[in-house]
Order: structure tokens, then C-alpha cells, then sequence
């Protein structure tokens, strides 16, 4: 080998030795150690820039949940296409059925065909059956469970589901309210007041996104793929007890419970209507609601509760005072109206002791 080659081989090697020292030292791989978590957590919403807040959970919804009696609600799968609802937006009874956006476009994941409530050791079960099968709805639904725990027409909280709804039970999407002033039915519970100025349910007592509240696991919410149900809301028995009244809406409207109830907060005239035969159709300032009467959970009701669901009747009293709170019917068991006093804007006749017409349909209570 030339003298010339010979150098030229040295510098080579000398260049790869260079490199060689300078090389980063590779790492060893580590494995990440994790350990089994005591209890479920759960990752919420960011609380501040960069930052989530992770909720353990210490008691979680049963996996399979049984459905009690069915609770029917007037819906608009019939006429919706028509731009209008058969009937059942009785607007001075808070009952609002209103599953259109304001150009009375029909929204069948905003329409509610019924509901059910169970209960476990720990949770009441709200099943909630809508005519749609996208709670996911691109309108950002939300979905609700009013409580009235004194039975007087005005609630006392609110369990408030917001998408995303998933399969699985979360509690990150659910908040809770309460209504400390007992102002949420304006100045009465049987009959709109508007316009009404109050804070509706002002007092937020469970924020499953941040954590805030005293109990994680408060309420919660999933998507259910079956026939009895579309979603189902969970609440701890502790909020409520076991004795109260309540009832079902879904809002893609307002979505603020600070304004409940919306049929305080505007007239007939101003929010309008879903009922082609009515003076105020259509919608106006009130649309994309839609609500249920209040079912009674844990005692046997008179039948005259404020926004109770028909087809409870009071038992006759066998005179005198023995049972004030039922008064005796008119003479010759009848009723001052009648079926036949019934118009097209409450069609439907509940007998005594309602002796009214309505827009819901009566029916025995099982």
C-alpha cells in the first residue's frame, strides 16, 4: 500500500473514532409501572389551560338497570313532518311539547315518548325512552330531571345531563341544581306567570366536569341501546329521599335552569306554539323544549298536585271532614263540564275529580 493510501485510511479512521465518542449513550428501556386504582376515576373538563381534573369515584351505577311503571308523554312523530304537534302544548299548565327549532322544524331526538324510574341501594333510575336515537345531536341537547320533594308544583332540584353522552356511566357531563327561594314557578305552580322575573334554579350543588360538590358521585348519565330506553340519568337516593314527585325535559333552547320555568319568563304571545289550531302558532321566542307532566315516587297522591300526570284520582270523602283534602263530588257524582265542552286545543276529557279538559290524554293509573 502506497505511502499516500496509507494516510488517506488513517484520517478515515480517525473521523469514525471522533463520531463514535461523541454519540449519545442510548437509553435503556423502562416500563411504565402502574397499580391497580382502589376506586374508579374519571377524567372531567379542563379547569384551567393545560390542566384536567381527575374525580375518583367510590360508588358507580349498576350495569343493569330494570325499568318501573312507564310514564307516557304526547309526542309529534305523526305531525312533526308537518311542521306542528297534534297537541299537548298546554302552555298556562307548564306542559310545553316543542321538539322544533324556531322555523317549526321537527327534531325526533328532542321529542320524548316516555320515561321510567327505578331505584337500587343507592340510585333513583330515570329511563328515558326519546323518539330519536341520537341524544348526540349536533343542537347540543340537553336532558333533565325536575324534583319536587314537598309536592307544591315548584321543583327543588334539577339533574342536568349535557353531551357527550356515552355508553358507559360518566358523571363528568352532569350537574346538579337546587332552588333555595322557591321561585321556580313564578308565583303559582298551576299556571304561567310571565312575564316573571326570578333565578330559577340558582344554586348549583354538583359539578361533575370540575369535581365541585360534596359528593363525586352524585349524578350520572348513559346512552343506552335498547328498546325500553334512549338515555338513562342516575341520582344518588340521598339528594331527594324516597318520597317526591318528578318529571322529564329535554332543551335545546334556552338550556339556562336559571330561568326556569320558561313559561314565567314569557307570555303565550311572545313564546308561541306548536299547535296549528292555536292563535299563537307558531314558535317564536320558546322552542326546541319539550317536558313531561311529574309522576309521583313513594306515596299515593291526592290527585290534585300541581303538574301531576292524569289518571290519579282522589277517593270520594264519606262526608263531614274526614278527609279534608278530598272534597266531595258534585251532586249526583258528575262533573260541571263535560266530554262534549271539550275543544280541538284540549281535546281530551279527565273525568272526576279533574272534571277538565286537556291536551294529555287521561289514563288509569296501573
Amino acid at each position: 500500500m502506497s505511502s499516500k493510501h496509507r494516510i488517506y485510511l488513517f484520517f478515515c479512521l480517525l473521523v469514525i473514532a471522533v463520531l463514535a465518542c461523541n454519540a449519545p449513550a442510548s437509553s435503556q428501556p423502562t416500563e411504565e409501572q402502574t397499580s391497580p386504582a382502589a376506586s374508579v376515576t374519571e377524567e372531567g373538563a379542563e379547569s384551567q389551560p393545560g390542566s384536567t381534573v381527575e374525580v375518583t369515584h367510590v360508588i358507580v351505577p349498576s350495569a343493569s338497570v330494570s325499568t318501573g311503571k312507564t310514564v307516557f308523554d304526547v309526542e309529534s312523530s305523526g305531525t312533526g313532518p308537518e311542521g306542528r304537534a297534534p297537541y299537548g302544548d298546554t302552555y298556562e299548565f307548564n306542559l310545553l311539547e316543542r321538539p322544533f327549532t324556531q322555523d317549526m322544524t321537527y327534531i325526533p331526538d328532542l321529542d320524548i315518548e316516555s320515561y321510567s324510574m327505578s331505584q337500587d341501594e343507592n340510585f333513583h333510575y330515570m329511563s328515558i325512552k326519546l323518539i330519536g336515537s341520537d341524544p348526540n345531536n349536533s343542537l347540543g341537547i340537553h336532558y333533565g330531571v325536575e324534583i319536587d320533594t314537598d309536592m307544591d308544583g315548584f321543583g327543588n332540584f334539577v339533574v342536568l345531563a349535557k353531551p357527550p353522552y356515552a355508553e358507559e356511566w360518566t358523571a363528568a357531563s352532569m350537574q346538579v341544581f337546587e332552588d333555595t327561594n322557591h321561585n321556580t314557578s313564578g308565583t303559582s305552580p298551576v299556571r304561567a306567570d310571565a312575564p316573571f322575573d326570578s333565578d330559577g334554579y340558582e344554586t348549583m350543588l354538583f359539578d361533575g366536569a370540575t369535581g365541585f360538590g360534596d359528593d363525586p358521585d352524585l349524578a350520572w348519565v348513559r346512552l343506552v341501546k335498547g328498546e325500553d330506553a334512549t338515555l338513562q340519568i342516575a341520582f344518588k337516593r340521598s339528594l331527594a329521599g324516597d318520597v317526591f314527585m318528578a318529571g322529564i325535559f329535554a332543551d335545546a333552547g334556552l338550556k339556562d335552569v336559571g330561568q326556569m320555568d320558561y313559561v314565567d319568563r314569557f307570555t303565550e304571545e311572545d313564546a308561541g306554539s306548536s299547535v296549528r289550531d292555536k292563535k299563537t302558532y307558531p314558535l317564536k321566542a320558546l322552542f326546541s323544549v319539550d317536558n313531561t307532566c311529574r309522576d309521583a315516587f313513594g306515596f299515593q297522591p291526592t290527585g290534585y298536585e300541581p303538574m301531576i300526570c292524569a289518571g290519579y284520582a282522589a277517593p270520594a270523602s264519606s262526608g263531614g271532614d274526614n278527609n279534608p283534602g278530598n272534597p266531595p263530588p258534585p251532586s249526583g257524582q258528575g262533573c260541571t263540564i263535560q266530554p262534549s265542552d271539550c275543544t280541538a286545543d284540549a281535546p281530551f276529557y279527565w273525568p272526576y275529580p279533574h272534571c277538565a279538559c286537556s291536551s294529555t290524554p287521561f289514563y288509569e293509573n296501573p
